[in-house]
């Protein structure tokens, strides 16, 4: 270190200088975005994490010395520059937050050369993702990047302080822990000292944060790293961050209510989003039925429509077939949809057919008079229908016909988000929120014809649902809850089950015997038989609600080092190959 870091502190960021400050000596220190000699006079944009300011270096303020280093600056050297803040000359930089204002230097101090740059330091980057993700310590430099990470420090914060002044208190869970598979793969570590055994990293704080309840805690959170051993995507990583709670003698509206308002004042400080509450509920049942999904996006209309009733007697083979077969008809009017090419709908009947539907039908409106392959079959009462749903010159109608409800409904509700987002119906920085409800307790797997749980095996059933637990379990609906923003959860909890009869019951109508129970999960049991209070919670996913709120294609872009979609980290080399001296000890062999 040299004369200006033993001297002086850095005592301003580069980006907090403004008219204000004219006049007045700064100390500032960062690195060397641009490098530009106007024939005599040196200029510098100086940026720290702040942003950037003007930096002149004019020889009858300088030492020599001082000058023929300024000479020698070029991109990312790093430096220290103390010296006065002056007006600009010329005109103002309305780019620039300190575009009116430069600093003349005074004194020079480099602290570090670079080397040449894999790519530039500028949000307009064509460099690929593999070499960022290579270099991600040169990528952070980027301002998008640094505002990412800085707002999500920010949201961190507000949301400790929100949960701390409504009385919870932030517990550390283990990181070591017991594999209990019964979700997604675990990561394995295994034991020195146990050989054979292995510890799992977890998947979430669930088990130990309903421990916390029957210690007698009441409010828990905890922003935690949680693992999942999946094949990824853009809104997926190995591992990611959760904003965890859970809470004792409360019932769903309690959770619902301190997470929405956690929510609220996040936007507010964060976008100066101002979050309407109460947030609308919708039931699992009236979600399927109006949208199509679990997870329904609600900024813009497109509701899918039930076509039963009035297409039961319909000459059109494909929509009587699916409801003869205790199926339906679904789908949705998009307004002014009628100017879509045909090879837009083509488009759209290739897209349904990605989530198992048979095809696609369609008719457009115009003059009053219907066009298109369905309008053949538009007797009086299809067209009172379609009038009932809002048809209108210019409007388009979509149609999925499956004997398969869940078909024909998932299908119809991804093309419904897919069309939306071609047709831009969407404005930038709109969120829309909804709560999703009374989720069911199980679904059947297709190949084994076993029941999983939806949630998770803790969730409490609906108290009027309980009987159905071993004469009708499929029926049994949940007291679950998800919170969706722009057409992606968020965060998901319930209610949890503290009673071990009800457990057990669970346990088995999933097929977990006493025994398999009692070795996965006997640690909860016996706590569950002390005394356990009535509890629950949710989980938020913090990096899914930072990429959302900052408009990321991918929740890379809000996670300092994240993992690629092979699940390696590119800047470290990570996973990789280890001594043998090491397998050796931990009493593994390698095939």
């Amino acid at each position: 270190m040299g004369k200006i870091i033993e001297k002086y502190k850095k005592e301003r960021d580069a980006a907090s200088l403004n008219s204000s400050d004219i006049g007045q000596d700064v100390t500032l220190m960062g690195w060397v975005s641009t490098v530009r000699d106007l024939g005599g006079t040196l200029f510098i944009d100086l940026r720290d994490r702040s942003g950037i300011v003007q930096v002149v270096f004019q020889n009858d303020l300088l030492s020599k010395e001082d000058l023929e280093l300024a000479k020698s600056l070029r991109q990312e050297y790093v430096a220290g520059i103390r010296g006065k803040v002056i007006k600009r000359e010329g005109k103002p930089n309305p780019n620039l937050s300190t575009g009116e204002i430069e600093v003349a230097a005074t004194e020079l101090e480099l602290f570090n050369k670079s080397r040449p740059m894999p790519f530039q330091i500028s949000d307009e980057i064509d460099a690929s993702e593999e070499t960022r993700l290579k270099y991600r310590f040169l990528d952070l430099r980027r301002p998008s990047l640094q505002k990412a990470i800085m707002m999500r420090s920010k949201a961190s914060f507000i949301i400790r302080k929100h949960f701390y002044d409504e009385g919870f208190i932030e517990v550390e869970t283990p990181v070591l822990t017991k594999s209990t598979p019964e979700g997604a793969r675990d990561y394995l570590v295994p034991s020195r000292i146990s050989k054979g055994k292995f510890f799992a990293l977890p998947q979430s704080p669930q088990l130990f944060k309903q421990l916390l309840q029957v210690s007698g805690f009441e409010k828990y959170i905890q922003i935690v790293k949680c693992f999942r051993d999946e094949d990824l995507r853009a809104d997926r990583q190995p591992e990611f961050t959760q904003v965890d709670l859970e809470m004792s003698f409360v019932k769903a509206d309690d959770i619902i209510d301190v997470s929405s308002l956690m929510l609220k004042k996040v936007f507010k400080e964060i976008l100066d989003f101002e979050m309407e509450l109460p947030v609308k509920r919708i039931t699992y049942k009236e979600s399927m039925e109006r949208f199509g999904v679990d997870n329904p996006d609600v900024r813009f209309e497109m509701e899918l429509f039930n076509g039963n009733d009035a297409l039961a007697n319909s000459d059109f083979t494909v929509f009587k077939s699916a409801i003869d077969g205790g199926g339906i008809v679904t789908g949705f009017i998009v307004k002014n949809g009628a100017s879509l090419s045909r090879k837009v709908i083509d488009d759209y009947t290739s897209f349904v057919k990605l989530y198992k539907a048979k095809g696609l039908a369609w008719l457009k409106k115009a003059d009053g008079a219907f066009t298109g392959p369905v309008s053949k079959f538009v007797d009086e009462s299809f067209k009172s229908f379609l009038q009932s749903k809002g048809i209108e010159d210019g409007d388009l109608a979509l149609f999925v016909a499956d004997t398969d409800i869940s078909t024909a409904r998932t299908a119809a509700g991804r093309l419904r988000t897919h069309v939306a987002k071609q047709l831009e119906l969407v404005k930038s920085n709109d969120f829309g929120f909804v709560w999703v409800t009374d989720f069911p307790m199980f679904e059947k797997d297709e190949n084994s014809g076993k029941l999983n749980a939806v949630h998770h095996p803790f969730t409490m059933p609906n108290e009027e649902d309980l009987e159905l637990l071993e004469s009708n379990p499929l029926n049994v609906r949940t007291n679950a809850y998800d919170i969706v923003l722009n057409g992606q959860e968020i965060g998901g909890g319930s209610i949890r089950i503290h009673s071990q009869d009800v457990q057990q019951k669970v346990f088995k109508a999933l097929g977990i015997g006493d025994e398999e129970a009692r070795e996965k999960f006997g640690f909860l049991l016996d706590a569950l038989s002390f005394g356990a209070p009535p509890h629950g919670g949710l989980a938020f996913g913090l990096d899914r609600l930072m990429s959302i709120m900052l408009e990321m294609d991918s929740i890379r872009d809000v996670i300092a080092f994240p993992k690629t979609t092979s699940a390696s980290c590119l800047t470290t080399g990570a996973p990789s190959h280890i001594d043998q001296s090491q397998i050796k000890e931990l009493g593994l062999e390698l095939k």
